[in-house]
């Protein structure tokens, strides 16, 4: 397997857009809290609040509940825009709809780069990949290319935006670039602890947010020099 190589950052702004509160923590966070570090500006748009994942907290609960865990975490990397769609949890479906909204946030927000989940239909090591990341991963690569185009949700009343350079998909089993996060590792996962109530409702590897984190970043390192580091699929738009 090639070796990744180092993901350009001479840009200044970035739109990360994902399905879930916790998405970006189990893999992009490092790399974000290095952008914030380096000045960057970085937006969270986040397809749903989560609210149906914790079996045992009823969706109308867990909402408002892993939207504050969510704020929370962002601002452990230094992220203070958290923005939420309300699509439903579980249950997104690709179309127009969702294009609308993230092609929106494109064109407010105005990013050089967009960050989100990884669409396809596994992750590395072949864990298959669950239906909402795979839309919000695929619609939000089409909502750049929408945003650029005047003719295409005119109804917006925004102006187009064509400026996205990359887009860099987290977590994918194709990746062909890397973060070194040696100096964030450790605020990553603090970050992903502070969803507290979502990490004690599960079990296996993902529950220990440390030895999740640590694991995912050596695996990444060993194509990346032997650096902690977080891996990207980077498309150029």
């Amino acid at each position: 397997m090639d070796d990744l190589a180092p993901m350009p950052e001479d840009w200044e702004t970035a739109l990360a857009v994902v399905a879930h509160p916790d998405d970006l923590e189990y893999g992009a966070s490092g790399a974000i809290a290095r952008w914030t570090a380096q000045g960057k500006t970085v937006t969270y748009l986040l397809a749903t609040r989560g609210e149906a994942g914790i079996d045992s907290v009823a969706p109308e609960e867990a909402g408002p509940l892993r939207e504050r865990e969510q704020i929370a975490s962002a601002a452990v990397v230094g992220v203070d825009v958290v923005e939420f769609l309300d699509h439903p949890d579980g249950m997104i479906t690709y179309g127009l709809p969702l294009r609308r909204d993230i092609a929106a946030a494109v064109r407010r927000h105005r990013p050089d780069v967009v960050v989100t989940v990884n669409h396809h239909e596994t992750f590395p090591g072949g864990f298959l990949n669950m239906a909402d990341h795979r839309v919000v991963g695929q619609a939000a690569i089409d909502a750049v290319r929408d945003a650029a185009n005047r003719w295409v949700f005119r109804d917006l009343d925004l102006e187009p935006w064509g400026g996205v350079r990359h887009v860099a998909v987290s977590g994918s089993p194709l990746a062909t670039h890397a973060v070194d996060i040696t100096d964030t590792l450790d605020v990553s996962i603090a970050s992903l602890r502070e969803h507290a109530v979502y990490l004690a409702s599960l079990s296996g590897d993902m529950a220990d947010a440390g030895e999740f984190l640590r694991r995912s970043a050596e695996m990444a390192g060993r194509r990346f020099g032997g650096r902690a580091a977080a891996s990207f699929e980077l498309l150029a738009m």
